[in-house]
């Protein structure tokens, strides 16, 4: 998949990048010789004063994050789902945001045409500058065929990736919209498109970072006001396999811009199974939650931990908005647990903490609330995306070195140490704040609650130096290449030393469960190989560890177990070049 680009951008697409024809090989010698050298990168100095822990670290409070300028008068919004004693506890910001969803009087919210309308408009503002530039890049269109769209924003010569990547600034994506009835994440980054235009009060972080925005990530759904994707795929969920057309856009993004940073906004609901399990309103204005998911490098949570966490918490905080961590429960009303965000790497916060880089999910309260509070719902979303890429534009040499070595890190352990396949959160229970529905009064409620922030594993085994695919294999290559793996294709016939894989009767917790048997593997011409001597081995790891419920052999992109080996010893055999 390619990026359409336009607007504010007379560059034509990025070639592809020339490798020598022909084939190469890999000895055991060679590849010996390339994890020394990853293995000797010294580890740099954590920038920031504290050891990691299981809370965050409280860095010195920043200076507030400015929204932008107040519009006009506020209207009256729709009829209230609740009492009017709830309703006093969420009153309308001072600022007054105007986009055409936000309009006084309107029953919708921002429409596909208006949208496309309002981002050319901002791109359009760039046009003859000679400094910041903002275009617009189709990464993809959606089941329904509506164009999926990403604004740009930067100082470099252009907006293709090959130079953002050579302006020397880090990337912040931010995305909006994988849920059809959250909109207020959609009308906030249209927000900060206008705010990062020329003239605008967030165009000076220009000077330090680049930006992609994604205001709406799923727009058939949004267009029917429901969840899912047509064929009621949650895309949220879809950042590993990458199934849908929407997903894989944003894959495509991911790949080709290499943020360092990666927020997703969405909406929880205010009461809905909430008020049905503890009769209570949730009273929390953002929800935060950064990635959680096995084999993240350290390095990543201790940034999202330390660097955003906080910030973000005293930036709501002096906005008059209240927070806390995500949380969500089942659907059975015997339930009462509530659980953190899981730690499947198929969100696009945990995929991206295995692309080494932050991922961040801010969810505001009111997805089942229609236009109420839409006003404080977006300025909820403005205020947590505004002080993020503050946090970034504080941060720009320390993420770009900490993002470097992880790269590096994690290609040099290949072969070496061990690999958690599965993990579980840990049972703790805390006291959350929620809302009386008829007094407005504070409720306690007492809660078991499972926590993403202290993980364990359940299921480790060796790290493989890759992993063989079959020629029957293609959907799974290529979705591996999307997500920005190297491929590799065998050229001439050969063996490697491999443990295959054998299904047992027995499952673990609705897991599948495998045994292993090593021995020497045919790797035919045709065949692949996915070295895990590369920067985002980790993504293939738990795309092609099989004892998962969201592996690619689970979900058939692999097609049987034969199909599939991991490789112990670096292989001795001749692949083509890299595949494109």
């Amino acid at each position: 998949m390619t990026l359409q680009t336009s607007i504010a951008d007379p560059m034509p697409q990025r070639a592809a990048q020339q490798r020598p024809a022909g084939a190469w090989r890999w000895s055991a010698l060679a590849c010996a010789a390339m994890l020394a050298a990853c293995s000797s990168t010294p580890l740099p100095p954590w920038p920031a004063t504290g050891q990691p822990s299981a809370t965050p670290v409280r860095p010195p409070p920043p200076a507030p994050a400015q929204p932008p300028a107040p519009q006009a008068a506020a209207a009256p919004e729709a009829p209230l789902p609740y009492s009017a004693a709830v309703a006093a506890r969420f009153p309308a910001p001072a600022t007054r945001y105007d986009t055409p969803g936000l309009a006084p009087e309107r029953s919708q919210f921002t429409t596909a045409s208006e949208l496309a309308s309002w981002l050319q408009a901002q791109a359009s503002k760039s046009l003859g500058t000679g400094g910041t530039r903002l275009g617009l890049v189709q990464p993809g269109t959606s089941q329904a065929g509506l164009p999926l769209q990403a604004l740009v924003a930067t100082r470099a010569d252009t907006i293709q990736a090959s130079a953002i990547h050579a302006s020397g600034r880090p990337t912040v994506m931010l995305v909006a919209g994988q849920h059809g009835d959250e909109p207020a994440g959609t009308e906030a980054l249209l927000i900060i498109a206008r705010e990062l235009a020329p003239g605008g009060l967030l165009e000076p972080l220009l000077k330090q970072i680049n930006i992609v925005l994604v205001p709406r990530a799923n727009p058939d759904a949004a267009q029917a006001g429901t969840r899912n994707t047509v064929n009621g795929t949650d895309m949220a969920l879809d950042h590993l396999q990458l199934d849908t057309p929407e997903a894989r856009a944003l894959a495509t993004l991911a790949r080709d811009y290499r943020p360092v940073v990666i927020v997703d906004l969405q909406e929880y609901p205010a009461a809905s199974v909430f008020l049905q399990k503890y009769q209570a309103i949730q009273r929390y204005d953002a929800l935060l939650q950064y990635a959680a998911t096995p084999n993240q490098n350290e390095f990543v949570a201790m940034a999202a931990r330390e660097w955003y966490t906080q910030p973000l918490r005293t930036a709501l905080s002096q906005a008059g908005l209240s927070s806390d961590w995500y949380y969500t429960t089942s659907q059975n009303p015997q339930d009462k647990a509530l659980s953190m965000e899981g730690l499947a790497p198929d969100t696009l916060r945990n995929a991206s903490a295995l692309r080494n880089a932050v991922g961040y999910l801010v969810s505001s309260r009111g997805s089942d609330l229609g236009r109420t509070h839409i006003q404080r719902r977006v300025h909820t979303l403005v205020t947590a995306a505004t002080r993020i890429l503050h946090a970034t534009a504080e941060r720009t040499k320390d993420l770009i070195d900490v993002q470097s070595y992880m790269a590096r890190q994690t290609a040099s352990l290949a072969c070496r140490q061990s690999l958690v396949i599965r993990a579980q959160q840990t049972r703790e229970q805390r006291t959350l704040d929620m809302i009386q529905p008829d007094t407005g009064a504070d409720l306690p409620v007492r809660v078991d609650w499972d926590s993403s922030l202290q993980i364990s594993p359940t299921l480790s085994r060796q790290r493989s130096c890759g992993y063989w695919l079959s020629a029957n294999a293609q959907p799974a290559v290529e979705r591996l290449q999307l997500l920005g793996l190297q491929v590799l294709k065998v050229a001439e016939s050969g063996q490697v030393i491999a443990d295959s894989y054998n299904e047992t009767r027995s499952t673990t917790q609705g897991n599948p469960a495998y045994t292993l048997t090593r021995g020497a593997v045919q790797a035919p011409v045709g065949s692949f190989y996915v070295s895990m001597n590369q920067p985002l081995a980790h993504l293939a790891a738990a795309a092609l560890e099989p004892d998962t419920p969201y592996s690619y052999l689970t979900k058939g992109l692999v097609p049987t177990l034969t199909d599939l080996a991991r490789v112990v010893n670096p292989p001795s055999v001749v692949f083509e070049e890299e595949l494109e």
